[in-house]
C-alpha cells in the first residue's frame, strides 16, 4: 500500500498533536535522575577534585600568579580562597620550568610572607627579586612567594609538601609565635579540609598530631558527590574567571586607602591565647616539631628558618607586653626555646625579632611596610647567598 503525501502529512501532525502521557513523562524523569544519581556516584567514587584543580588557565592562557589565592571579595581584589592545594599550584607561577640559569628559592609563612597589605613587588619574595641577586657560579636568584594568610606550621607543611615538587635550591621559612601552639594546628581551614595530606605528615614524617582528630573533616558519601562539592567545583571557575581581571589589572588584594595602624598603648594584662598569666611555655605546648618534619620534608634542600621580626611597642603597659599579640613573658620563652631547639638540631636558623624599626609596621605586629620589606629581604639574601655559595 502506498501513502500519498497527504496522507503521511496528515499522520505526522497527529503525532505532534498526541498529548504527552503521564507515563512517559514519569519514564523520562526516572531515567534523567537514574543517570543524575549514577554521575553523582561515578564522581564520589572516583573523587576527582584535585585532579580538576590542576587544570587551570593559569600559565597558558592567564599568566601565573605571583602569590597563592586567598581573598574574600573576589569582585574588588580578583582572588579568592580556596582549599584545593593543587588548584593554588596551578594558578601560580612556581608552576612554570625552572631556568637553567635559576637559583629558585621557595618563600613559605604568614600573611607577612604573603604580603597582607603589599602589592606583590613588594612583597618579600618580590624585594627578592628585584634585587637582581646571583649566586658565585651566575645563577638568578628568584624567589616564589608561596605564603599562606593562616597562622599554622602544619599549614605551612602542608603547602611545602606540595611545592618540593618543583625544584627548590633552598627553602626560606619565616615563622612567629602565633604559628606555634600545638593546639592550633588543626584550626585553619585549609589544614582541616585536606585530611589526609595531614595523615601523610603525621605517617611519613612523625608529625605529632592526632590522625583520627574530629577536627579534620573527612567526606561522606554525599559530601563528595557533584552536589556535595558543588561550592569547591564553583571555586574551581570562580578561580579561573577572577584571572581575566587579574591578568587585566595586577590586583589580587583590595588594599584600602587608610591603614589602620597597630597599637602602641597596651592593654595591662599578660594573656597569650588562653593564657591568662605567665607560665613555664614548654616545648610540649608548642609544634616544633612541625620545624624538623619541615626539614625532614625537604630532604637535601637547604631551609633557613627565620624568627621574622614583630613590633616592639613603647607605648603605655610595654613594659608587660611587646604588642598587642605577644606579653613579654611568652615571646621571650619562645625565642629561647626555639634558639635551643636550632642550636641542637643543627639548624640553618636566624632571629630577626627585634631588626626592624616599629614605624615600619602596619596593622599587625607581623605586617611590615615596603620600606620594612626591603631591610628584611636584603638581611635575608646575605644568608641565602651565603648557603646558595656553599
Amino acid at each position: 500500500m502506498i501513502m500519498t503525501r497527504n496522507e503521511s502529512s496528515t499522520s505526522n501532525d497527529s503525532s505532534r498533536n498526541r498529548p504527552i502521557s503521564w507515563p512517559f513523562i514519569l519514564r523520562v524523569t526516572l531515567k534523567a535522575a537514574g543517570l543524575f544519581l549514577l554521575l553523582n556516584l561515578i564522581f564520589a567514587a572516583l573523587d576527582p577534585l584535585e585532579y580538576l584543580g590542576a587544570l587551570s588557565l593559569y600559565n597558558w592562557l592567564l599568566p601565573g600568579r605571583q602569590r597563592l589565592p586567598y581573598g574574600e571579595n573576589s569582585a574588588e581584589s580578583y582572588n579568592l580562597s580556596l582549599d584545593n592545594i593543587p588548584a593554588m599550584m596551578a594558578s601560580h607561577i612556581i608552576t612554570r620550568p625552572k631556568a637553567g640559569d635559576e637559583f629558585r628559592v621557595l618563600v613559605i609563612g604568614d600573611s607577612g610572607t604573603w604580603g597582607w597589605l603589599l602589592e606583590n613587588d613588594e612583597s618579600l619574595a618580590g624585594q627578592i627579586n628585584a634585587g637582581g641577586y646571583q649566586t658565585v657560579d651566575g645563577r638568578r636568584i628568584v624567589a616564589y612567594n608561596l605564603g599562606y594568610p593562616i597562622m599554622a606550621l602544619t599549614k605551612d607543611l602542608i603547602l611545602l609538601d606540595e611545592a618540593k615538587g618543583y625544584d627548590p635550591d633552598l627553602i626560606l621559612w619565616p615563622v612567629t609565635l602565633q604559628s606555634f601552639p600545638k593546639d592550633k594546628q588543626l584550626v585553619p581551614p585549609l589544614v582541616q579540609n585536606n585530611p589526609e595530606r595531614v595523615r601523610s605528615l603525621v605517617k611519613n614524617h612523625g608529625l605529632e598530631l592526632d590522625p583520627d582528630s574530629e577536627e579534620l573533616n573527612d567526606p561522606d558519601l554525599l559530601s563528595r558527590t557533584i552536589i556535595g562539592q558543588r561550592r569547591a567545583l564553583a571555586d574551581l571557575l570562580r578561580l579561573q574567571s577572577v584571572g581575566f581581571s587579574w591578568a587585566a589589572t595586577g590586583v589580587d588584594q583590595a588594599i584600602p586607602e587608610e591603614i589602620p595602624l597597630r597599637a602602641v598603648d597596651l592593654e595591662p594584662d599578660v594573656a597569650w591565647l588562653d593564657f591568662e598569666e605567665p607560665l613555664p611555655l614548654t616545648s610540649d605546648l608548642l609544634a616544633l616539631d612541625a620545624l624538623e618534619s619541615g626539614l625532614e620534608l625537604a630532604g637535601e634542600v637547604p631551609v633557613l628558618i627565620v624568627n621574622e621580626p614583630i613590633f616592639i611597642s613603647d607605648g603605655q603597659n610595654s613594659h608587660l607586653r611587646y604588642n598587642a599579640w605577644y606579653p613579654r613573658w611568652a615571646y621571650d620563652a619562645y625565642r629561647e626555646l626555639l634558639q635551643k631547639e636550632a642550636d641542637d638540631q643543627g639548624w640553618f636558623y636566624l632571629d630577626l625579632w627585634d631588626t626592624i624599626s616599629p614605624s615600619e609596621f602596619t596593622d599587625s605586629p607581623v605586617h611590615l611596610t615596603p620600606a620594612g620589606t626591603k631591610q628584611l629581604a636584603e638581611m635575608l639574601v646575605e644568608e641565602v647567598l651565603q648557603l646558595a655559595n656553599e
